[in-house]
């Protein structure tokens, strides 16, 4: 009786305990950014601390699989911060499918970030590759250059969660045997290849944002443009898209230079019968 007491009270204390945690968490009292990372490398790269306090490791796969490149540091990397472009400068590919093995022992929601950037190719279908976790395609047809064009850097931010023995992403459920095994997948065009990753606790909203894209913010002309709606006669709302609205417009009409009076297409034809009927006449007399 008294064991059956103790572990009733040892469970109602972690489950007071959680709840506290929880509260604390959400009070913002909770574990930094860097503490909720459980596992980052920087590819083909040595290790770094990036400007939010996250660790990357050496990349384990050096020396083991594919080609470690350091091609992009003569490159300025736009989009990340100066002290995080190594980040995106440094890179690990290789001529087949790779990948690395990620261990996760609770149970709960995770974020995995990739980190890319085009620093060789110039123009787009020039490297496309597939994501792939644990079997599950989470990034299809990644083209780098044609999402952001070239030496900048580009995100690619993937929700997960693990319960039960399952792991859930992107709509799809598989078994989880406690590692995550994110592979790169070689396609048709050159090699896949990665620049950064890591693993955090949390959801997308704790996810660090890289910097905006200048080119492709949409522009204030294009906002302007979206589809509004205005009230009809009939007391119903109809959809009204720009080209639909009355325009004013700058002048009066240009008249069409082509559309001139056909009277002056007559005056040959009329100098013509003046010459004819008469000559015909004199031939006659003859």
């Amino acid at each position: 009786m008294k064991r059956v007491t103790a572990r009733l009270l040892a469970g109602l204390l972690a489950a007071v305990l959680s709840l506290l945690a929880e509260q604390c968490w959400a009070d913002g009292g909770g574990p930094s950014l860097s503490e909720r990372v459980i596992w980052a490398v920087n590819a083909g790269g040595e290790a770094h601390m990036d400007v939010h306090g996250i660790h990357f490791k050496k990349d384990p796969l050096e020396g083991k699989l594919g080609k470690a490149s350091d091609y992009g540091v003569r490159l300025p990397i736009l989009r990340s911060s100066p002290e995080d472009q190594i980040l995106y400068q440094t890179e690990r590919y290789n001529e087949d499918t790779f990948g690395y093995d990620i261990p996760i022992r609770d149970e709960g929601d995770y974020i995995l970030v990739l980190k890319f950037a085009e620093v060789y190719f110039a123009q787009s279908q020039q490297k496309v590759f597939d994501v792939r976790l644990n079997g599950h395609i989470v990034v299809k047809d990644l083209d780098i250059f044609e999402r952001v064009g070239h030496s900048t850097a580009h995100d690619e931010i993937i929700p997960l969660s693990i319960r039960r023995g399952k792991l859930s992403v992107k709509g799809e459920v598989s078994t989880f045997n406690g590692k995550l095994q994110v592979e790169f997948v070689k396609g048709y065009y050159d090699n896949p290849k990665v620049c950064a990753l890591y693993v955090m606790k949390g959801t997308l909203e704790d996810v660090p944002k890289l910097q905006p894209h200048p080119g492709l913010e949409k522009p204030e002309e294009e906002e302007e443009e979206e589809e509004e709606t205005e009230v009809g006669e009939d007391g119903g709302r109809k959809k009204v898209t720009p080209s639909s609205k009355t325009r004013v417009q700058s002048g009066p009409r240009t008249p069409n230079p082509y559309a001139a009076d056909n009277s002056s297409l007559m005056f040959p034809i009329l100098v013509a019968f003046g010459v004819f009927i008469p000559t015909l006449f004199c031939l006659c007399r003859l």
